[in-house]
């Protein structure tokens, strides 16, 4: 190979790194989000047990969009 290529293979090798990185970091974040839901959930206190139920399930099956959801409509209006 020659030595001029050699610094583009580096970069490229690097950039796909650092995206391969970029991504995993992602994933474990969102499964941690994931799991401080499922938790809040847990605790919360809904007007009957079946609220309760439903989140949790809809959380667990559609994994970080069930959470986000949740958030935005359960968790976040809370706050204010």
């Amino acid at each position: 190979m020659p030595a001029e290529f050699t610094p583009v293979i580096t970069l490229i090798l690097m950039s796909f790194f650092l995206i391969y990185f970029a991504v995993l970091a992602l994933i474990v974040l969102a499964l941690i989000f994931w799991i401080f839901m499922i938790i809040d959930v847990a605790k919360r206190k809904f007007k009957n047990e079946t609220d309760k139920i439903a989140w949790i399930l809809i959380i667990i099956f559609t994994y970080v969009i069930g959470a986000i959801i949740y958030y935005f409509i359960i968790k976040r209006p809370n706050k204010h």
